[in-house]
């Protein structure tokens, strides 16, 4: 057979960095700092109110396809008491399979092929495989160190009678740079100018440690133009249950939930109702949530500088990006594939959300969302290594 079997627009992206990372955690027994989960599970409130929907029959079998409408009024509340940003629960809100399936459902339903999407890299990796499942052409804009801010002059001359969509991270994974307002506020005034959508990924909103977010629909002319998605997996520590959401102008909703009800159909029913009480916890858990990651960042950036590696400090997530130049490294692909075996450690090159290579080749993000035990080990197992 002389024809590839893989589609053309899937070519080159492969098997993702994490699952291939992940498995050489497990091979080797490494500390796995390189995928963006926590090691401990969530409120445990929480985790009873999956169980009891579960044994009560409630989402055992399909649930409405828009989602559950406990999850999708509390969504909206939740758009209200942190942003004062009124949903319709009925028509403006979807949920979705993660952010992942959300951010893949627009990008089908938004962009024609030829169509060129904007998005600022190094972005998170599936943001490449969707605008290629959509037949868009990506267009990056590049942050670049120490502070990853966004340039905005580029971002202009980026846009061309081809742009369709700008793709928006912030807080931004893997730098975990914050969007200003006074940048916010001028991409939202290109977009409008230029007629384009957003599309924006918001499943950090929780995680900040300095300034606030701020979503970008707040600003004039962007709501009937912006798509926002979050999830439940980081602002509660449940990864694995996969519930995200869409919101959005009663029209953009629909588009996206025609591309979305062919992909995943339903998921994660007693899920919902979890998620749906979860929305409701009190101001003080987001604020312990918030504390304790930021000890967790502050203890691996002291421990990483010490240890000779640059660290630029994030606002928000939970991911450390580092320079391993000054280690004397010249390759974070390389470094990270052997650092399993050299350290019992993984992290993830940062090359691998850059289509400018170069510009990432000797950047390596680190996970900060583990136990401080863990953080320690794993620091004092680099330090033996690196020693």
């Amino acid at each position: 057979m002389t024809r590839p079997l893989l589609n053309r627009r899937l070519a080159g992206l492969g098997t993702t960095i994490f699952a291939e990372m992940s498995a050489r955690a497990v091979a080797t027994g490494s500390i796995n700092l390189g995928q963006g989960f926590p090691d401990s599970d969530g409120p445990q409130e929480i985790a009873q109110a999956a169980a009891d929907a579960i044994l009560k029959g409630r989402g055992n079998q399909y649930p409405p396809g828009p989602g559950v409408p406990e999850l999708r009024n509390a969504i909206a509340a939740h758009q209200q008491r942190f942003y004062g940003l009124d949903c319709d629960p009925g028509t403006e809100v979807l949920v979705t399979a993660g952010a992942t399936e959300a951010v893949a459902a627009a990008l089908i339903a938004l962009v024609e092929p030829g169509d060129e999407v904007i998005a600022f890299e190094p972005y998170y990796d599936s943001y490449a495989a969707n605008i290629a499942m959509a037949g868009g052409t990506r267009v990056p804009v590049t942050l670049r160190p120490p502070h990853f801010r966004p340039d905005l002059r580029r971002l202009g001359e980026a846009i061309t009678d081809r742009t369709r969509l700008i793709l928006l991270n912030s807080p931004h994974n893997p730098t975990g740079a914050v969007f200003t307002r006074s940048e916010l506020e001028t991409i939202a005034r290109l977009a409008v100018q230029h007629e384009l959508l957003v599309v924006t990924d918001e499943v950090y909103e929780h995680l900040i440690f300095g300034g606030e977010h701020i979503p970008i629909v707040q600003f004039p002319g962007m709501r009937e133009r912006t798509v926002s998605i979050s999830s439940a997996g980081k602002s509660f520590s449940f990864t694995g249950w996969k519930i995200g959401w869409v919101t959005g102008a009663p029209e953009l909703v629909t588009a996206v939930k025609t591309a979305k009800q062919f992909l995943t159909y339903v998921n994660g029913g007693p899920f919902q109702y979890a998620v749906a009480q979860a929305l409701g916890l009190p101001d003080s858990y987001y604020a312990q949530l918030r504390d304790d990651l930021q000890a967790k960042r502050d203890l691996m950036a002291h421990g990483l500088a010490e240890l000779g590696f640059e660290v630029y400090q994030p606002e928000g997530t939970y991911f450390i990006t580092t320079d391993i130049a000054g280690l004397g490294e010249q390759d974070g692909v390389e470094f990270c594939r052997n650092l399993p075996d050299r350290a019992g450690v993984v992290a993830i090159p940062s090359s691998v959300f850059y289509d400018d290579k170069e510009a990432g080749r000797t950047q390596v993000r680190f996970a900060f969302c583990k136990r401080k035990a863990v953080l320690r080990e794993a620091l004092t197992r680099l330090g033996r290594a690196l020693g």
